[in-house]
């Protein structure tokens, strides 16, 4: 007896149902939903809290450390002009690293029960209900996990004077990033470099998902091959 494919009750709590799809996964969490109101996540209250962040959060609580990083390097040594090119540079580094996250971590592909699981908490929930506002940027808890091996790798290559000023240009790249994703996906910019951005990574999500990892820049796509072959699509 051949056994149906296992369904996804959207009215029920979403999370742990999805690593039953399996290989069926990747296709399912490709198709989106264009609904504004997200599923729920969780049935417990309290995690199904932590899912869900107002988009002014990622300023409110990152701006303060970025502005701190740069004084701790100038209390280190380095002059504020110093201390603003580190800066920076590691808004440049960002951009590179917003690539690669998005690339190779954000799209690995899963078929596991628990990695099927841990792709939709991390970026495919996204995919799946792309006009969900309020799993669009990354919760602080989730960021914080995320920064500890960029810290560790800015360490590790820069100086003790410098290390702070470039770590904090790219939690800054980061915080234009997150912004820039919500904008592009709930702001209406009626011409210029927004237009291009929100129809590229409208292109990304609705059309090549696997072209296009740029958010706030197509650069790496253009050096990594990823640039989408068929023109962008209006919005």
């Amino acid at each position: 007896m051949v056994s149906k494919p296992f369904t996804v009750n959207l009215s029920k709590p979403i999370v742990f149902q999805v690593g039953h799809l399996g290989e069926a996964y990747q296709k399912w969490v490709h198709q989106p939903i264009g609904s504004k109101d997200g599923p729920r996540f969780f049935a417990n209250d309290f995690c199904e809290l932590l899912t869900r962040t107002k988009w002014w959060v990622i300023p409110l609580v990152w701006t303060p450390v970025v502005c701190w990083l740069a004084f701790v390097s100038v209390q280190r040594g380095l002059t504020p002009t110093e201390a603003a090119s580190a800066a920076v540079g590691g808004i440049f580094i960002w951009t590179l690293l917003e690539y690669c996250l998005h690339r190779f971590l954000f799209h690995v592909k899963t078929t596991s029960y628990w990695g099927n699981t841990l792709h939709y908490l991390l970026h495919g929930c996204h995919h799946k209900h792309p006009l969900d506002g309020l799993r669009l940027v990354f919760p602080p808890a989730a960021t914080s996990i995320l920064c500890v091996p960029v810290w560790t790798m800015f360490k590790v290559l820069a100086t003790p004077s410098t290390a702070p000023a470039l770590f904090g240009g790219a939690l800054l790249g980061y915080v234009i990033y997150d912004c820039t994703h919500y904008y592009l996906h709930h702001g209406k910019p009626s011409k210029g470099y927004g237009q291009f951005l929100k129809r590229y990574h409208l292109n990304h999500h609705f059309k090549t998902e696997n072209k296009g990892f740029g958010i706030t820049s197509s650069i790496w796509d253009h050096v990594f091959g990823t640039f989408p072959a068929t023109k962008v699509g209006a919005s």
